[in-house]
């Protein structure tokens, strides 16, 4: 039986960028410590939750590592698609793109 975080699977690890890791590995941290702050006052109710995320740090440590050696392939970075409304000029706009366009030129 696996105690984990659904959100943080291998293969779903895999598709993450290298600054994504980062940020999941600083917030899974940030967990820890405020989970073991709360054991320490007595506050805490779900002992295995401190297991699961201490594994889910292991296993973003265990990517970010592998992606080093060249064991696991980095993502490509996905482009993003243009904004439908900055690929649609009005025609207001054009016309004052073309003014300002012929003054630079003179």
């Amino acid at each position: 039986m696996a105690i984990g975080s659904k959100e943080l699977t291998p293969s779903e690890l895999d598709t993450f960028e290298n600054e994504r890791l980062v940020d999941e590995l600083r917030k899974a941290k940030e967990e820890l410590f405020n989970l073991r702050f709360q054991s320490a006052t007595g506050q805490l109710e779900t002992h295995g939750r401190l297991r699961a995320v201490r594994r889910d740090i292991a296993r973003i440590y265990t990517v970010i590592r592998e992606r080093e050696l060249g064991i696991r392939a980095t993502p490509a970075p996905v482009e993003a698609a243009p904004k439908k409304a900055a690929a649609k000029k009005s025609k207001k706009t054009e016309a004052a793109e073309a003014e300002v366009a012929d003054t630079k030129e003179a």
